[in-house]
């Protein structure tokens, strides 16, 4: 059996040598390598960085979008028993200069002259970082002997590779499961990253647990078009990793801009996706159902109905009726299989992991052929815990441990983790790393759950973000602002409450929507944004938030709410580079906002 990722890359080069492993299109273009050139490009890579004077253990950072160099440089370090440490490229140069400085890292990889920049500005604050490697041409990187191109170092590993063809091969088999493969660092919600270091061993036990699950959700003949960053353990960990073990073919989408475009390329069969890709390809169908004929939309409101109904006795393993079963049949062909046809045409599942995705959104994909997998983890344990399987999922759970792991709930209700994929500890931080940990070894979640008699798991909320009313009531906000993002008229909701007589909301408006909305009623506005100020617009939006009220307790409706004048963004400081909410940073932000709502 592999025992590391090192001899899964060097077994499943030499078993498909010159089929297409992994391309990335860039400026319209695809560019490719086969199995065999990822191996020699990656080799090169490592040689090259060993020849620098790197060894085991010793950390080399990148700084880059999704590209080949990314997936080069990543299988090149881990080959050399060197430790990787993504950076997001959203990070500003301070952020850029803490990640560097805590993990000492010796070698940084930067994609371009605007990343390159940031090292430029931190550099002389980095006694550990020796060489910078820029993957595109760059005006800064001229003249600086410590700056090296990356088509440079390729040619560098290349001699080196053919010196010693196999030097690479028996470095990268001598690293053991328990060495360090890589140092991710959090996305700090509450305060500065803590680097999660990632054994060799943690990261086969997800490829192995995945790859254990029945059916199976992948083999070689399956095709992605990953969009979601690598520096992110999910795409990282299910797709990069996982997708190198069964032997899938990788295009990387040119940017989230041109997805479409580039799912109608390469066709897809299964896709990586985040909730809030769901909910936005979810929107915009039912906002151009609204710009439809009232005949077309009655349409469209019949067979959505149907395809809810058989996706819910799908879901529930029971027959389907001849009628409604030939009800589908019509409404598949005229509504859903426009949905399938949009992203490819061939897509068999997605994902919608991360964050709570509304139960109607979820049958909805499903109804068009799409299986939505809801699945839940953490960085700590790099990526999946648990995950639904295409045969056995109960929606609004987040499915059942994956093998080997195993899920417990603490009495005060917290999701606890224990498996071979728990992380080792956080980076150069003893006390974290014990408070983190059980006496017993069980990994703390920082989630509050509940696991029914079948195992499956349900998310309730952060346990730091639930909120405890001036009336004593315990409130998942979580649950409500999932409610709220279900109406495509709301992009933002944040719930505030804590120590509070009722509750209150901070909401983002879609203005895309609003527009719309505004016209059917026939309001005149000059640009979108203006409609924020309209009273009769501002009525709208009253009846929208009564309305999702109607779903909820009591005590969990929103009585009073502040409309956002700008839309939250990890550029402004309130969302992470993995799209979380910095709940304390928007609550110090609009903080006369909130007081005003409760000021009377």
């Amino acid at each position: 059996m592999e025992k590391t990722i090192n001899e899964v890359f060097r077994n499943r080069c030499e078993r498909y040598k010159d089929r297409l492993a992994v391309e990335k299109k860039r400026g319209g273009v695809w560019h490719g390598a086969t199995w065999r050139q990822y191996y020699e490009r990656a080799s090169a890579v490592g040689l090259a960085f060993r020849d620098m004077g790197i060894v085991k253990g010793d950390r080399i950072a990148i700084l880059s979008e999704n590209r080949l160099e990314w997936l080069y440089t990543d299988m090149g370090t881990l080959g050399i028993g060197a430790v990787l440490v993504p950076v997001y490229p959203t990070l500003t140069a301070e952020d850029v200069h803490h990640l560097l400085k805590d993990s000492g890292s010796r070698i940084f990889v930067v994609e371009n002259e605007e990343q390159l920049r940031k090292a430029l500005t931190v550099w002389d604050r980095l006694p550990a970082l020796e060489r910078v490697i820029v993957c595109d041409p760059c005006p800064s990187a001229a003249d600086n002997p410590r700056i090296m191109t990356f088509d440079a170092l390729l040619e560098k590993g290349a001699v080196l590779r053919n010196a010693s063809p196999e030097a690479f091969s028996v470095m990268a088999g001598e690293v053991e499961p328990s060495d360090l493969a890589t140092i991710v660092y959090t996305s700090g919600t509450t305060g500065l990253p803590k680097g999660a270091m990632i054994t060799h061993e943690n990261i086969m036990a997800v490829v192995l647990s995945l790859d254990a699950i029945h059916p199976k959700f992948a083999n070689d003949t399956d095709q992605a078009v990953p969009f979601l960053p690598l520096t992110h353990v999910f795409e990282r960990a299910a797709g990069h990793f996982y997708g190198m073990y069964v032997g899938i073919t990788s295009s990387y989408a040119e940017s989230i801009n041109t997805l479409l475009a580039d799912f109608a390329e390469r066709k897809p069969t299964i896709i990586l996706a985040v909730p809030r890709v769901c909910e936005k390809v979810y929107q915009k169908i039912l906002l151009q159902v609204q710009s439809q004929p009232k005949w077309k939309q009655k349409i469209f409101h019949w067979g959505h109905d149907i395809g809810l109904r058989i996706s819910a006795l799908r879901e529930a393993h029971q027959p389907i009726p001849p009628l409604l079963k030939w009800q589908y049949d019509v409404a598949y062909r005229m509504i859903f299989q426009k949905l399938r046809d949009n992203l490819g045409g061939r897509v068999r599942w997605m994902t919608a992991s991360g964050a709570p995705t509304s139960r109607d959104i979820i049958l909805f994909f499903n109804a068009s052929g799409i299986t939505v997998i809801e699945g839940y983890g953490m960085t700590e344990c790099f990526a999946p815990a648990t995950m639904s399987h295409l045969d056995d999922y109960k929606i609004g759970t987040v499915g059942k441990a994956i093998p080997g792991v195993s899920i417990r709930i603490a009495e005060d209700g917290e999701i606890l983790i224990k498996g071979k994929n728990v992380f080792k500890g956080y980076w150069n931080l003893p006390e974290e790393t014990a408070a983190v940990f059980t006496e017993d070894g069980w990994l703390r979640s920082g989630d509050i759950g509940v696991l029914d008699q079948e195992g499956f798991l349900t998310i309730t909320d952060r346990k730091k973000h639930l909120i405890i009313t001036s009336g004593g009531k315990n409130v998942a906000p979580q649950k409500i602002e999932n409610l709220f993002l279900s109406d495509p008229l709301f992009q933002h909701v944040i719930v505030i409450g804590e120590r509070r007589k009722f509750l209150s909301a901070l909401i983002g408006i879609q203005l895309d929507q609003a527009a719309h909305l505004a016209r059917a009623r026939g309001i005149a506005f000059g640009k979108p944004a203006d409609l924020l100020d309209n009273p009769a617009f501002l009525q709208i939006v009253e009846e929208h938030v009564q309305e999702r009220n109607t779903h909820l307790a009591r005590f969990e409706t929103i009585k009073k709410y502040h409309i956002l004048r700008q839309e939250l963004s990890q550029e402004t400081g309130e969302l992470t580079p993995s799209m979380k909410l910095k709940r304390n940073v928007i609550f110090k932000k609009y903080e006369r906002e909130i007081e005003a709502m409760y000021a009377e």
